[in-house]
């Protein structure tokens, strides 16, 4: 493997069409058409962002495993899959490749509705080893499926999921191919126990020649695998030949423990840090990304600067995140208290009970999970946070949709699923401001779980207040006054609200805008007020059915408030999950920016007629009692 540094010729590669091509090649040609299948990632990459350092990890492997592999029939899984880039120019998708993670391009992750040669979807961790197991077990009860082979990364191998599956694999007997992609680094440099072990199985550590001699058994092998390595994942042609020995004589479930480099072969990647995990487009001969001019600092920066402030006032807070030290911002926290701050790798369901526990002891966690990575840990939210009325604070970076990564990463449900446990107070900032008066209100809070909910990206550019004051619990607020449509916001769409409330003002139509900061305890009479004193009342979410809207309509039924007296219509996302796009591509799609706020808004209003005797403004044909859109002091 060479180092590339711009990009190079592709006869090799030109002439690939599918996997099937690569089994009548030599090994020889399959060294050059490594060379080219990383220069092809690379330039790819550079052009579409996304993630580049673990596809550049992985391109031999690749190669290796679909030359020796009868794909698709035998299934190759993918853990997370976001390393799945040169699988996908092999495999017919290459032509598309520069859409990559665009609306209408491939998916940055493996799905099924792509290609046959995606056997199973991925995006979140560790998933894998379970899913290859069931195919094996398929294929052993009649099922048209060949050998199974999943790829899993030393970080996603730290999740509970992970050991569950191999629990099970090594107990079935079942013949499995599970490849631990070994570079010593997810995200950020993976941690925990596990983590020593395979660095010991490796040699990279000093105190490890009982591991390389033989004489201590690993973990594997005590759990029922046949273990083969360590191996160099970037020599191809010594993993063409341990797949074929092991394809042609395995039995059972059989581990293959390949080490290989995060970013490899490319100079920039293997100099940073990071070793380019999530890149935005950039230039392949300095490796300079593309950033543009940041308007305002973004939700997690002033997450991170927040609870730095407030645990420098309160020795008691302490932070957790899981394997997302930098997505979440608690790296910046780390830095500031080291001894405060705590990362425990991929494993959410750990991380919620862990804080739970530290809650127990007198201490104020502050959890910071992505929304759609805390929906694994939802039991523990239950029955360890929740039913015990622990005051564990969530910080839900990454809520509502939020671009790129597309449906496996949007934060649709976490509205839902919060704000119906008992005890439960679930907040959404409306800007960054807010975030900051919700962090200080989230560290006052001592009498149950509390979270709050904010999304990916700048802010809007407001002002920061120098300290955060505590919010009134239950409490909303009025932002701008009206008459006739009242439009109840919980979270950012506020913005857009109040756009709507400007171009609705050009239609002679007055609105109220909203800010209701709390789903959860809901602010009752600001609710009803609101629906009192206006014709219209539209609530607006970035999350799914079953939230906020759903919330305030339960609350005006029981009150008996909606038997005819105002007209009330919820904004949510629609029951579907949206392809990935732009953010405001998606947004739209979703059918929740102003313009849609004011579509929502005249045609739901009735134009006025004229009346005749005692006729109303009604929706049409005759009505008893009172319309639905007229208010109550015009009976």
């Amino acid at each position: 493997m060479g180092l590339i540094s711009a990009s190079v010729a592709t006869p090799i590669l030109d002439g690939i069409r599918d996997p099937s091509d690569l089994r009548a090649m030599s090994d020889d040609e399959l060294v050059h058409l490594a060379d080219e299948l990383r220069s092809e990632t690379l330039s790819i990459v550079s052009q579409t962002g996304g993630h580049l350092g673990s596809s550049l990890g992985v391109v031999e492997l690749t190669i290796a495993i679909h030359t020796v592999f009868d794909t698709p029939r035998d299934k190759l899984i993918w853990d997370v899959s976001h390393q799945c880039y040169p699988h996908k120019v092999l495999t017919g998708r290459r032509e598309r490749m520069r859409t990559l993670r665009k609306q209408d391009g491939p998916s940055g992750f493996t799905r099924r509705a792509e290609s046959i040669y995606d056997a199973f979807g991925a995006a979140h961790s560790s998933t894998s080893i379970s899913a290859g197991l069931g195919f094996a077990v398929g294929r052993d009860l009649g099922a048209d499926v060949g050998d199974v082979v999943c790829v899993i990364g030393d970080g996603a191998m730290s999740a509970g999921m992970a050991f569950e599956a191999i629990n099970n694999a090594g107990a079935l007997g079942k013949r499995v191919f599970v490849i631990l992609n070994d570079n010593a680094m997810s995200i950020s440099p993976p941690t925990g126990a596990l983590s020593s072990h395979l660095a010991k199985l490796s040699g990279r550590l000093e105190d490890a020649t009982e591991y390389l001699d033989g004489s201590v058994s690993n973990l594997f092998e005590h759990m029922g695998f046949t273990y083969h390595g360590p191996i160099d994942g970037h020599d191809l042609k010594g993993l063409l030949a341990t797949l074929r020995h092991l394809k042609s004589d395995g039995q059972g479930p059989i581990l293959v423990h390949a080490v290989t480099r995060k970013g490899a072969g490319y100079v920039h990647a293997e100099a940073s840090e990071d070793k380019y995990h999530g890149v935005n487009r950039f230039d392949i001969a300095t490796g300079i990304q593309e950033k543009g001019v940041a308007k305002a600092p973004t939700f997690t920066k002033v997450f991170a600067t927040a609870l730095v402030a407030e645990a420098e006032r309160d020795p008691r807070i302490v932070a957790i995140t899981a394997a997302m030290a930098a997505g979440t911002g608690i790296d910046v926290f780390s830095r500031a208290f080291p001894d405060r701050s705590f990362d425990v790798g991929i494993a959410e369901q750990h991380a919620v009970t862990f804080a739970a526990g530290l809650a127990a002891s007198g201490l104020k966690p502050f959890c910071a999970i992505y929304s759609t990575f805390l929906q694994r840990a939802y039991d523990q939210i239950v029955h360890d946070v929740a039913l015990q009325g622990l005051p564990v604070r969530f910080a839900i970076d990454r809520a509502g949709l939020v671009g790129a990564d597309g449906p496996t990463h949007a934060g649709s449900f976490d509205i839902g699923y919060l704000a119906n446990l008992p005890g439960f107070t679930v907040m959404a900032a409306s800007d960054e401001a807010e975030l900051v008066h919700m962090i200080a209100t989230a560290a006052a809070h001592d009498k149950g779980p509390i979270a709050f909910r904010y999304p990916r990206g700048e802010g809007a550019g407001i002002a920061l207040p120098p300290r955060g004051v505590v919010l009134p619990i239950g409490k909303g607020r009025i932002v701008e006054h009206g008459s006739t449509v009242a439009l109840l916001s919980f979270g950012t769409r506020l913005s857009h609200c109040l756009s709507a409330r400007r171009t609705l003002a050009a239609h002679g139509i007055s609105a109220t805008v909203a800010d209701a900061r709390f789903a959860k305890p809901l602010d009752t009479e600001l609710i009803e007020d609101l629906f009192s004193n206006h014709r219209l009342l539209i609530t607006i979410e970035e999350g799914a059915t079953g939230g906020f809207g759903s919330l305030v309509l339960h609350h005006l039924a029981g009150r008996g408030m909606l038997d005819g007296r105002c007209c009330v219509r919820t904004m949510t996302l629609p029951d579907i999950f949206i392809a990935q796009g732009s953010p405001e591509q998606m947004y739209d799609a979703a059918g929740l920016t102003s313009r849609h706020i004011e579509q929502l808004v005249l045609s739901t209003l009735p134009r006025p007629r004229a009346r005749h005797g005692h006729g109303r403004h009604g929706l049409g044909g005759k009505q008893k009692g009172l319309s639905a859109l007229q208010r109550p002091e015009d009976r």
